[in-house]
């Protein structure tokens, strides 16, 4: 028996399952389109005509198929009347993003903070940015679908509070609240937000944008002042009971290690992270500012002896941590990203070298281990394939508010059991 709601909750549920499949396979026609999702071609006629209304998806010119009857007009993800907005609340700027439906950047802006010790300052104006954005000359004419933002540190993706940002110095901020706040009375206003963990997010990129659907399970490995990593699995974001799946930082890589800043020794962060190349090239500083970092890029590229040595050293760290996650996951493909990719080869080619020599003992082939597609966008452009991946699984039950509201208890239990099917 189907409760009252259910049938305009099928509805959306059928409408996203056609906007995904083209996105995984642009160029099927109606017919197609009905065959693969085992819809009518009735119901799937008047889906893709209010999906083309909306500006979700397009046909192309007619196509012959050497078939009796009407020609197949091949359909398509449309990339000019819809939009996605994408952040990445660095540590020293924020940087926002505009894409359309493809992923191809519209507009883009880097905001250094004022004051990156002020949480609240920082979320003021990236909101301001990411309001002002809709202005821009390229999106004149477009709809916008919603946000997503990436946050460097642990995140409730339920509630959109970071609660820990280690290496900004901010404990339990209510990001998604003041985001809302700021954006009350804007174009902004009452769109759908999602709010995760960079590393996350940058997978969500590889994932939504790259096809990297041909290289899953993926591992987005993320090495900035910390290490982290978004887990793909089976087309899903693995987020764990609470969205602190991927904290691999914490990973114990060295029994009896440095002392990571968890208060346990020998972790990835303490090994690998740029704040532990800092400390092992200057001491231990109470505060390590971009222009330390900056010092270190320039003494690595420069061949200095201790810091080709700290490098060195975190490379076959960092190998160890492959190994780790490749046996863990048996990833395709893993993507080394963040600010640590300043170093380079330096850095990658012993961690290499390292997942080189386990693939050799074991006589396995090792994943594939290479950059982002979207360099230094990769979180912000994440964000905004945030934003699309759960706008096209309406009801996931990986959606991050739905794991925890219990809003799939209301549904009627046959209709609940089947949206692991629909999605």
């Amino acid at each position: 028996m189907i409760v009252a709601g259910d049938q305009q909750l099928l509805k959306r549920l059928n409408r996203m399952a056609l906007v995904r499949q083209v996105a995984s396979t642009p160029g099927l026609s109606r017919a197609a389109l009905a065959d693969t999702v085992g819809l009518t071609k009735s119901t799937v006629s008047l889906l893709v005509r209010a999906l083309i209304d909306e500006g979700w998806l397009t046909e192309s010119d007619a196509r012959t198929t050497g078939a009796l009857g009407r020609r197949a007009t091949p359909l398509h993800l449309d990339g000019s009347r819809l939009a996605l907005l994408g952040a990445d609340l660095g540590i020293a700027a924020a940087r926002i993003v505009a894409t359309n439906l493809l992923g191809e950047v519209l507009a883009e802006q880097e905001l250094p903070y004022a004051s990156a010790t002020d949480a609240s300052h920082c979320i003021a104006q990236m909101a301001a940015g990411l309001v002002a954005l809709t202005t821009a000359p390229a999106l004149a004419g477009r709809t916008v679908l919603g946000v997503g933002a990436g946050l460097h540190g642990v995140v409730d993706d339920a509630s959109g509070m970071l609660l820990h940002a280690p290496h900004q110095g901010w404990r339990t901020i209510d990001v998604a609240g003041q985001l809302r706040a700021h954006f009350a009375g804007t174009a902004l206003a009452g769109l759908p937000m999602f709010l995760q963990n960079e590393a996350n997010v940058a997978a969500l990129a590889e994932l939504e944008f790259c096809g990297a659907r041909g290289a899953d399970p993926l591992i987005y490995l993320s090495i900035n002042y910390g290490v982290g990593a978004g887990i793909i699995v089976n087309g899903r974001l693995l987020t764990g009971l609470f969205g602190f799946a991927g904290e691999v930082g914490h990973t114990i890589l060295q029994q009896g290690g440095p002392l990571c800043s968890c208060g346990r020794r020998g972790c990835a962060d303490a090994l690998i992270g740029l704040q532990a190349l800092m400390d092992e090239v200057y001491g231990k500083r109470q505060l390590s500012t971009p222009e330390l970092l900056e010092q270190l890029f320039r003494q690595a590229d420069a061949g200095d002896a201790r810091a080709a040595a700290a490098v060195a050293a975190a490379g076959r760290h960092l190998g160890v941590l492959l190994n780790n996650l490749w046996v863990a996951f048996d990833p395709m493909c893993i993507v080394i990203g963040g600010a640590a990719l300043r170093l380079g080869e330096r850095l990658i080619a012993p961690g290499r070298t390292v997942l080189d020599e386990c693939a050799l003992a074991t006589q396995l082939t090792a994943p594939t281990v290479r950059a982002p597609r979207f360099g230094d966008n990769a979180i912000a452009i994440g964000g905004a394939a945030m934003a699309r991946h759960y706008l096209m699984h309406p009801f996931d039950s990986q959606d991050p508010v739905r794991r925890h509201s219990g809003k799939l208890g209301e549904l009627s239990p046959a209709l609940a059991a089947s949206l692991h099917t629909w999605n």
